[in-house]
């Protein structure tokens, strides 16, 4: 239910994205969502790959901080609103969304939402009870 997520800290300098995405490029690794956000003096990259566990130790060999964290990956009804029934019934269980970013469409062509909790399995019990669909990976998105 869960799915694997690699975080990379980036110091912000022009070509470090461009490093990390060389190694993976370079090892046959495939991204199946990221999200990129920056700070003042370093930036972290967050990638959904189809083989995080060799992802991560390929980074770490090339010298970078990569640490892998679980998030769920939901599919919401692409249409106006998908997203907001999503939230309300987080808030309405009490479910802190710490971060979130989209990922490529299913070929249902629901969208995907990449979901980071402060209670991963509240928030799984709250989605599950609603008759949401949690993915298992993005492989066969």
């Amino acid at each position: 239910m869960e799915i694997p997520q690699i975080s990379i800290f980036l110091e912000n300098r022009a070509g470090g994205l461009a490093d990390v995405t060389d190694v993976l490029a370079s090892n046959g690794i495939d991204i199946r969502a990221l999200a990129l956000a920056d700070m003042a003096d370093f930036g972290i990259l967050r990638l959904i790959v189809d083989d995080p566990d060799r992802t991560r130790t390929l980074l770490k060999a090339a010298g970078f901080t990569a640490d892998k964290t679980r998030v769920l990956a939901v599919e919401v009804t692409d249409r106006p609103g998908g997203l907001a029934s999503i939230l309300r019934l987080l808030r309405g269980g009490k479910v802190n969304v710490e971060y979130m970013y989209s990922a490529t469409p299913t070929k249902s062509g629901r969208a995907v939402f990449i979901f980071r909790f402060d209670e991963l399995d509240r928030a799984i019990d709250v989605l599950r009870d609603a008759g949401v669909a949690i993915l298992p990976s993005l492989n066969a998105v």
